[in-house]
């Protein structure tokens, strides 16, 4: 098969690869699309521990079942493998198992990616989709349910409801628009503000998302003036600005994970008892639903979405690298 392989920092190779072969309980998926995400891109600039070269990445997975169950079924990958015995397994908070693995990383034990023409994939963590949900458009069940899982913590969190709050959006790659969506079109979240220094970016998002659209450092974004921020980058400096810029009593969800330490006002957040939620993935139930909002079209059009050979994969990488990617999601089709 042909896989995009990360082989160093900042290198990826379109190569040949050995064929997968399937342990007892797995089944080979012939890929039909695969997402780059942007852990992805943190092993692409060698600061993911997790995900040693050589690799192939990828795990937002869509394409056809080969054999098992499911065999000849359009299916999509639940990238996250959990051990099903454990405490937080069986209280549906799987996402927090202990020995979760991934789909795409190294750690505990290797496990290759969906950049490729093959998968191996554990027969318990692949769906059937519906007819209704285009099997690329699948691929992008896997941010939809980091997305879901967030806004859904934010309303457990919030003490307004999510179409009373005031709520800032710092990133626009696919997660902030995500979950900007899930705000739009299942909560009835309307005052919302999304930043990001990328302008190309922002006027794209701009065309699906009900919002306003401003860079980091505009003046709209005020001290003490949200109920609620996403924080989808997870640099040092948009932390900086979430404390900042929440609400006395508010709430900010944390789910970008760019820089893992740096200064932050604990101060303010004790003081003015602002609530500070971080959030990596989702539950199985969260997955499960993601698939029937996406198969009924609850997000809208997904025009934003860019469709690019898996070959050119590597340019790909070097343009969401330099900041030049319009596109808050590009999904590679082998």
């Amino acid at each position: 098969m042909h896989a995009l392989v990360y082989t160093g920092t900042q290198k990826i190779d379109y190569r040949k690869e050995k064929d997968p072969t399937p342990k007892s309980g797995e089944s080979i998926i012939k890929v039909q699309a695969s997402g780059i995400c942007g852990s992805d891109m943190h092993a692409f600039h060698g600061q993911d521990e997790r995900r040693v070269p050589p690799l192939i990445l990828g795990h937002e997975i869509s394409g056809k079942a080969l054999d098992g169950k499911l065999k000849d079924k359009n299916v999509v990958v639940n990238p996250l493998i959990s051990c099903d015995k454990c405490e937080y397994c069986k209280n549906n908070r799987e996402h927090l198992c202990p020995e979760r693995t991934m789909i795409g990383m190294s750690t505990p034990i290797k496990r290759e990616g969906g950049l490729a023409e093959l998968v191996c994939v554990p027969e318990k963590n692949i769906f059937q989709i519906s007819e209704k949900l285009n099997i690329k458009e699948a691929a992008l069940a896997e941010p939809t349910a980091v997305a879901l899982h967030a806004v859904l913590l934010a309303e457990q969190n919030l003490k307004k409801p999510l179409s009373e709050s005031k709520i800032l959006i710092q990133g626009a790659g696919a997660i902030g628009l995500l979950c900007g969506l899930i705000l739009n079109k299942e909560k009835n979240s309307k005052n919302i503000i999304m930043s990001d220094p990328n302008k190309k970016r922002l006027n794209e998002c701009k065309k699906y998302l009900s919002a306003s659209f401003v860079s980091p450092d505009d003046k709209s974004i005020k001290e003490n003036n949200f109920d609620l921020i996403l924080e989808s980058v997870g640099l040092e400096v948009t932390r900086q600005q979430a404390i900042k810029s929440i609400a006395p009593g508010g709430t900010i969800i944390h789910i970008g994970l760019t820089q893992p330490t740096g200064d932050f006002n604990f101060k303010k957040l004790t003081i003015q008892e602002v609530t500070l939620v971080g959030t990596y993935c989702y539950t199985n139930n969260d997955f499960k639903n993601t698939l029937d909002i996406l198969s009924n079209k609850k997000l809208g059009d997904l025009g934003w979405i860019e469709y690019r050979d898996l070959k050119k994969g590597s340019e790909a990488f070097n343009e969401i690298h330099n900041g030049t990617c319009v596109a808050p999601k590009i999904i590679l089709i082998p």
